[in-house]
Formats: C-alpha cells, structure tokens, sequence
C-alpha cells in the first residue's frame, strides 16, 4: 500500500532521515518507534505531504505520492502530535470544518459528525467549545477529525501524549476495532506498551535509519539473551552476583539486580549457584524479554538531543492563528489533518 524508498531529509545540520526504505502492506498496524528526534513525525510529515523527501520516493499503491492523491484515488488522514483545533468554536463545528474540506455535505456530513462523537463518547459535548475539553477529550476528538473522509490510510503521531487512562484506553479500543474492519494504521509513538499491545509489526527507527522490522517475537530474537531473571540486590545475594560473570551480564535498577544468561548458558547451571547457597527460591523471577529490551539494546539508553525536535516545530505545530475562530482560509495543517485530495 505505502512505499517509502531510500529516503533522505535534512534540516539545516541536521539529518532527520538517511536513506529510510519502509514498505507498509494493506491492514497492516504499523508502530514506528524511536527516541525523540529519531525522524518520527518527520516520517509522517512526508508521508502526509507536508514536505517533500529530499531525496527518494514515497509511493501509494505503487502511484507517486502526489499523483495519488491528487486525483481522488487514494485517501488518508493524519492525526497530528499537535492538537490541530480552533479551541473558541465548538466539538460539532470543528468537525464540519474538517467534514467541509473533504466535500462532505448536508445530510451526509450530520451524519459521519453524530458517528464520529458517538465513537468516542463525545456526544452530549458536541457544542461544548473545545477549549472546555480536558486533554483526554481533545485527543479523542483529534483523532475522529482525521477519519470524517474514511480514508484508507490513517497516520497516528504519538496520539495518546499527556492523557488520562480512560481516554487512552477509549483511543486504543478505536483503533483496534478500525483496523479490524480493514483500516491500515501508521502509529508513530515512543510508549513501548502501546506498539506491544496494538501493533502487528513494528519499525524501531534511530537518527533517521531503520535500526529492525518485524513483529514483536521476530524483535526479541534479535535480542542475545532468551530469558531476564531478577532479584533483589542485598547482602545475601552478594555472594551469588560475585560468581555470575562468566554466565552472563548483571545490571542494577531500582534496588533489583536483571541477570541476562549467556546464550551458552542453561538456566539450570544458575541455579545450581542459587542452592549452593541455599538462597530460597522466591527471590527469583524469570520474566521473558520486553520490547523495552530490544529498543534499549538497539537505540542505547542516553536522552538524545533535542535540535531535530525544534526543527520540526515549524512543520508540525499549528501557528497561533489557527487557535482563533472561524479564519479567512482553512490552515495547510488542517487540510493535510484530513488529506484525502
């Protein structure tokens, strides 16, 4: 369905994607991962045509991007990190506004709008001026404004940041039962439980190049440990720590010692070591590798730097403007939030 292919872009310095080749297949939902600044959002700016790659080719369905979506023949619709929302009109008049810019009208539009509050319980605040609604309830409206057009491609930038439990667990409900009636979903997002939970493959991008692919047990094969034992860092099992280096590799976090076996190493020779000194069994716990692992072990653990962050702001972020009500023209983000020509 989507093709990216040997893309490459740049801000000023900085490199925001290197040669990235990613394909997306018909009702796959894709989580793409990665630290901040790793060239996420700059992922979904090109793919929603907010910028043109620099180098390289983005295609849908095999068709140039522009061409496909210029002519009517392939939709999608973004929902921007951003909330992308005139906060003094109200829920229903956003909705029309973003309803109107895909052609949609009268009886038609009324209808997708009632659809689309329903879905996500926003029903009985629909003339509620938005700037009254709670984080949780703006996310949920973003994301029904990118879907009024029911595209074929919906692109999620890290839609669940800053929300409650409730309304994350509302949006991932959504999503699920979307892709399950055949949407194909691009989540961008840096919560490693939430490309776990919801997605059927994943892409771990870092400093703008595909680091792995796959789904989450093609992942954790990529780690060189099959098993994660833990236990506590005290004075009794001190004696234990100072024999396992040549078993595997130990680290230390939050008062618990992570223990990772060698690939040569059987479970059994560990705790061999744990009854010769008569430790007791319950201290131990062995837990299968998470995705953290495979991200930490990919990416590194060090914060990045925030530069591509900022460069991204002028792409990403709508201007003050488009916080006033009712503006003499419809904003390019707006447009791109519910692309569809």
């Amino acid at each position: 369905m989507l093709s990216i292919a040997s893309v490459t872009q740049r801000y000023g310095t900085v490199t925001a994607l290197a040669d990235l080749s990613l394909d997306i297949r018909r009702v796959d939902f894709f989580g793409l991962l990665g630290p901040n600044g790793a060239g996420k959002s700059t992922t979904m700016a090109l793919i929603a045509g907010l910028r043109s790659p620099q180098a390289g080719t983005i295609t849908f369905d095999g068709r140039p991007r522009a061409a496909a979506l210029a002519d009517g023949g392939f939709s999608l619709g973004l929902v921007p990190q951003h909330i992308a929302f005139y906060e003094d009109l109200s829920a229903e008049e956003n909705l029309r506004i973003f309803g109107e810019l895909q052609g949609l009208r009268r009886a038609d539009l009324r209808a997708r709008i009632d659809a689309a509050l329903a879905a996500v319980q926003l029903g009985e605040r629909r003339r509620d001026l938005v700037k009254t609604f709670s984080g949780g309830m703006q996310r949920r409206l973003n994301l029904v404004a990118a879907l009024l057009h029911r595209p074929q491609l919906l692109l999620c930038d890290e839609p669940t940041v800053g929300i409650d439990p409730q309304s994350r667990q509302a949006i991932f409900t959504y999503l699920a039962q979307l892709n399950r009636e055949g949407l194909t979903i691009v989540y961008s997002t840096h919560y490693l439980e939430e490309a776990e939970r919801l997605c059927s493959r994943i892409g771990i991008i870092d400093h703008g190049r595909l680091h792995a692919l796959g789904t989450v047990d093609e992942l954790l094969a990529r780690l060189p440990f099959d098993e994660e034992i833990r236990f506590p860092a005290t004075a009794a099992t001190a004696p234990l720590v100072a024999q396992l280096d040549a078993h595997g590799t130990l680290a230390t976090a939050d008062g618990m010692y992570r223990f990772r076996p060698h690939a040569h190493t059987r479970l059994s020779t560990f705790f061999a070591l744990v009854e010769a000194l008569a430790l007791p069994g319950r201290l131990f716990t062995c837990q299968r590798p998470s995705l953290e692992a495979v991200f930490l072990h990919l990416t590194g653990s060090q914060p990045r730097d925030s530069r591509l962050v900022i460069a991204l702001a002028n792409i990403l972020v709508p201007p003050p403007a488009a916080c006033q009500p009712r503006p003499p023209a419809p904003t390019a983000l707006a447009k791109a939030c519910c692309h569809s020509s």
